[in-house]
C-alpha cells in the first residue's frame, strides 16, 4: 500500500519566491523590452548612419569660395540631424505607443500597479541609450568629417575651443527631442497619432507661427523645438534667429517635461 503526498497550499505558498518592484528591477525590465526589439536596432543605425554619411557627403563635396565660407562648420558636419531627428522621434514613440498597439501596456501595468515609474523608467532608459548612442556617432563624425575639409575654409580642428561641448550639446539635444515624441505619444496613445503630433509641433505649428507678423511670435518660434535644437548644432548660432546654447537645452527640457508631465497626468487618470 502506498501514501500518495499532496503538498499543502501553505507548503506550495512557501515555496514559490516573491519579489519586490524595486527602479532597478522596473529599468531591467524597460532596458530588457527596448533592446529586444529590432526596431530599436534599425533605427539607432538608421540614425547614426545618416549623420556619419551626411557629414562624410558634406566634406567630400565641399569646395572653398564656393559661397558656403559663412557656414557653421559645426552645423555643416551635422546637417544628417535633419534626418536623424524624424528617427529618434520615431523610436520614442515605439517605445510606449508600440506597447498600447500590441497590448503588452496591460501587463506593464498590472506589474507596476503604480503606473508612473513605468512611464519615468522607460523616459531614462530611451534617454539614456539615444543620448550615448548619438554622442559617439557624432565623435565619430566630426573628425571623419574634417579628414574632407582639411585645407579649405571649413577646417576646424576637433580639439578648437567649443567644438566638443557643442557637439555634445548636440546628442543631448537630439536626445531631448526623442523624450518630446515619447511624452506626445504616451498621451495619445497611437502610434500613427504620436508620429503626427511630433511632426506638427516640430515642422507645422512653427510655419503657420512663422506668418505671424508679431515679434513675439517671432521671438518665441526660436525655442520651439526644430529651431532649438539647430541652434545646439551650431558653434556660434546667430542671437538673432537663434537661442543660446544653454536657453536651447532649457527650451528642450521644458518640452520634455511638458510633454512627459501631461503623460503622466493622463496614465494616473485613464484606464489602460
Amino acid at each position: 500500500m502506498t501514501t500518495t503526498y499532496a503538498p499543502t497550499a501553505a507548503a506550495t505558498t512557501k515555496s514559490r519566491p516573491t519579489y519586490a518592484i524595486t527602479p532597478a528591477r522596473i529599468l531591467r525590465a524597460e532596458w530588457h523590452k527596448l533592446w529586444t526589439l529590432r526596431s530599436t536596432w534599425i533605427t539607432l543605425i538608421g540614425a547614426s548612419v545618416a549623420i556619419l554619411g551626411v557629414g562624410l557627403l558634406m566634406g567630400g563635396t565641399y569646395e572653398s569660395g564656393g559661397g558656403d565660407a559663412d557656414v557653421d562648420t559645426v552645423l555643416m558636419t551635422l546637417f544628417g540631424f535633419q534626418l536623424a531627428q524624424i528617427m529618434i522621434a520615431v523610436l520614442g514613440v515605439l517605445v510606449i505607443a508600440g506597447e498600447y498597439s500590441t497590448g503588452m501596456i496591460r501587463s506593464s501595468l498590472t506589474a507596476v500597479p503604480r503606473r508612473l515609474p513605468v512611464l519615468w523608467s522607460k523616459a531614462a532608459v530611451f534617454g539614456t541609450v539615444t543620448f550615448a548612442v548619438t554622442l559617439v556617432t557624432v565623435l565619430v563624425t566630426y573628425p571623419a568629417a574634417q579628414l574632407f575639409f582639411a585645407g579649405t575654409d571649413q577646417e576646424l580642428a576637433f580639439t578648437a575651443p567649443g567644438v566638443i561641448p557643442t557637439l555634445i550639446g548636440a546628442s543631448a539635444g537630439l536626445a531631448l527631442m526623442g523624450l518630446i515624441a515619447l511624452g506626445l505619444a504616451a498621451v495619445v496613445r497611437s502610434v500613427p497619432g504620436g508620429i503626427g503630433a511630433f511632426i506638427g509641433l516640430a515642422m507645422i505649428v512653427p510655419v503657420i507661427l512663422d506668418m505671424l507678423p508679431y515679434d513675439a511670435v517671432q521671438d518665441a518660434l526660436k525655442f520651439f523645438p526644430a529651431k532649438a535644437l539647430e541652434s545646439l548644432t551650431m558653434l556660434h548660432p546667430t542671437p538673432d534667429a537663434y537661442p543660446s546654447a544653454g536657453g536651447a537645452l532649457l527650451a528642450l527640457t521644458l518640452w520634455a517635461a511638458a510633454a512627459l508631465g501631461g503623460a503622466a497626468v493622463l496614465l494616473k487618470r485613464r484606464d489602460v
